[in-house]
């Protein structure tokens, strides 16, 4: 069950992570409500895809609190696939299982995390697929596919859940580029529906067309943020725009 529009999903307090004595994260502060879709732009480096690992657990925070719908889930009582099955996540590879079938793929949570009988999580996914134009791939295994139905499946895999937050980690970066507007055409369909995501991104474009919040993260902090209107068209610092420069010429 979503949120109810404008409620606070999550919200990062004074976020630090370091590895090997490297601060990557020096003191994250950010609020994600529902229905919002939050870039993270930045160069590489910058803490991106850390920031999102921590937030799903994958990597423990050394200092500060990462809260979901008002639970503190970076408490060490926490129990980290409680948090993960509330939590949507897609990598840049697509990390699907090559030995089970694409709906067996995207129904593996449902069933052996949320319990969800076979009968029910595969009239979920199957109805998923359809939407993405892929239940005739249903039974087939993911070499079949293209990369960009790979990733598309990676999504609904995650979506199918119903999590509470859908994280996206550069799930363009290994695509070719003629497979890359398959997938974020997914990703607007998504927001159209009211799902609330962050996402590291290097699609500028799509990035101010689409989120609702843009995020610059640069050396471990965020540097600037604000609407995709202010931070292309006017950023307030130097680092900001140097950084877009590169991209507008």
């Amino acid at each position: 069950m979503s949120a109810p529009e404008n409620a606070l999903v999550l919200r990062l307090e004074n976020i630090h992570k370091a590895f090997n004595g490297v601060e990557v994260l020096k003191g994250i502060d950010l609020d994600v409500h529902s229905h919002e879709v939050v870039a993270l732009i930045g160069a590489s480096g910058s803490g991106k895809s850390t920031l999102l690992r921590t937030i799903n657990q994958l990597e423990r925070v050394d200092d500060g609190q990462v809260w979901l719908d008002g639970v503190d889930i970076s408490a060490p009582e926490t129990k980290v696939d409680e948090v993960r099955a509330r939590i949507g996540t897609v990598f840049q590879q697509f990390n699907l299982f090559p030995h089970l079938t694409v709906l067996d793929n995207v129904t593996l949570a449902s069933r052996h995390v949320l319990g969800i009988s076979k009968a029910v999580a595969d009239a979920r996914g199957l109805e998923l697929l359809d939407r993405i134009g892929l239940a005739s791939q249903a039974r087939s295994y993911p070499e079949r596919l293209s990369g960009g139905q790979q990733q598309r499946v990676a999504i609904v895999r995650a979506i199918a859940t119903s999590p509470a937050l859908l994280l996206l980690d550069e799930i363009t970066s290994a695509l070719d580029p003629e497979l890359v507007g398959e997938v974020l055409d997914l990703v607007r369909q998504l927001k159209a529906d009211g799902t609330t995501i962050v996402m590291a991104t290097h699609e500028m474009a799509f990035a101010r067309d689409v989120a609702d919040q843009v995020v610059f993260l640069d050396a471990g902090v965020i540097a600037e943020s604000g609407t995709p209107e202010q931070l292309f068209t006017a950023p307030r610092t130097e680092r900001a725009r140097a950084f877009l420069s590169r991209f507008t010429g």
